[in-house]
């Protein structure tokens, strides 16, 4: 089930700079805000059109939309705004609502039914309780990056950066019914409790990458590519660099915002590998000190500047590295977990809350014309 050489094959054959767009969102009952086992059902009833773009996860109660192969970012932004706008719009006729945060506030992950195909089914026997308790939304990232050499060292450079894209899109301050304090919840549910997850090495090349999958096939770790599950990682079957560490965003600005930056620092990685530009692999007991910050303080964090050793604000390292990347996404003045906590301090209820970021998320997501 994992054809290396085929892999190799995929990236040579790769294209610079195609993009696409993957959002996970909770499938709602409209009065309760509780989450609802419906995929299957708003899957079966979904126009084809919608259908090619829909598929599901590892719960029945979530829904993905995928923007597929985009030429571009604005081609996959332009794909996935229409591929939303069906999705919501079908979601409304069929009496359902879409949550999108990192983790639904309040819903008992023990009461949540998994989606029955062999690969899920593999995932939940093969991780019993990490699986289970993995109800999570996220937002995933693929561009395109010709050679497996080369994008395996473009996800070495990136590496560092992971912290600080957490930060920008954490969307998840609640889960279980409580303020976790926390920024990103579901960091800590699916990126602290999933094998092969969260900061990888950095391999340094294709060859090493490799022999690191040949020893999981071999010892029988893993039998699909999927199951190594990193925030950033080259995909075997796209050939692509796809990066998996953010929170699903409340609004389709965000989103696009958090995409833009995303495929800046992608292509700008891809470009400094391919130009011979040095770089050194931080450790990941490093990056993770940075990691903990994003996923406790989010954009309130600051994170430390291992060139200095100072501290140094997110707002400014966001900043920092948007105009490495040659980009300027237009991000709010205040991120998804910022604004849901705000609105508990102003005495808000987590219930009150969380409706007031899906009725952000219906005005938003469901729009005809997309935001860039």
């Amino acid at each position: 089930m994992i054809d290396l050489d085929g892999a190799e094959e995929v990236f040579a054959a790769s294209v610079d700079g195609t993009v696409g767009i993957e959002e996970e969102f909770a499938i709602l009952d409209p009065q309760t805000l509780d989450m609802v086992p419906r995929f299957e059902e708003l899957f079966d009833a979904a126009e084809p059109e919608l259908q090619e773009h829909v598929t599901g996860e590892l719960i029945t109660s979530e829904i993905e939309i995928v923007s597929g192969r985009g030429e571009n970012l604005a081609d996959a932004v332009a794909r996935q705004s229409e591929a939303r706008r069906r999705l919501f719009a079908h979601v409304a006729r069929m009496g359902g609502r879409l949550g999108a945060t990192g983790t639904h506030p309040w819903a008992d992950y023990r009461e949540q039914s998994n989606v029955d195909t062999e690969h899920y089914r593999r995932v939940v026997d093969g991780l019993g309780y990490a699986a289970r308790r993995n109800n999570t939304f996220s937002l995933h990232v693929h561009v395109g990056v010709q050679g497996a050499d080369r994008a395996v060292r473009t996800c070495d450079r990136l590496r560092p950066l992971l912290p600080l894209l957490l930060a920008a899109g954490a969307s998840s301050p609640f889960v279980d019914g409580q303020d976790t304090l926390l920024h990103s919840a579901r960091t800590e549910t699916f990126t602290r409790t999933f094998p092969r997850c969260g900061v990888p090495d950095a391999y340094g090349s294709w060859d090493v990458y490799r022999d690191y999958i040949e020893l999981l096939v071999r010892t029988g770790s893993i039998v699909e590519y999927t199951q190594v599950w990193w925030s950033v990682r080259p995909h075997f079957a796209f050939g692509t660099v796809e990066m998996r560490i953010c929170d699903v965003q409340a609004t389709d600005i965000e989103s696009d915002a958090l995409a833009a930056l995303i495929v800046g620092l992608i292509e700008q990685a891809a470009r400094d590998v391919a130009e011979g530009v040095p770089s050194d692999d931080l450790p990941n007991r490093l990056i993770e000190e940075n990691l903990w910050r994003a996923i406790r303080h989010g954009m309130d964090a600051s994170f430390i500047d291992f060139a200095t050793g100072e501290q140094v604000p997110a707002r400014e390292a966001l900043e920092r590295a948007a105009a490495w990347a040659g980009v300027d996404p237009s991000f709010p003045e205040r991120n998804g977990a910022q604004r849901q906590r705000a609105m508990l301090a102003e005495g808000a209820s987590l219930r009150e809350a969380y409706a007031s970021i899906v009725d952000e998320t219906q005005r938003t997501y469901g729009r005809a014309t997309p935001t860039s």
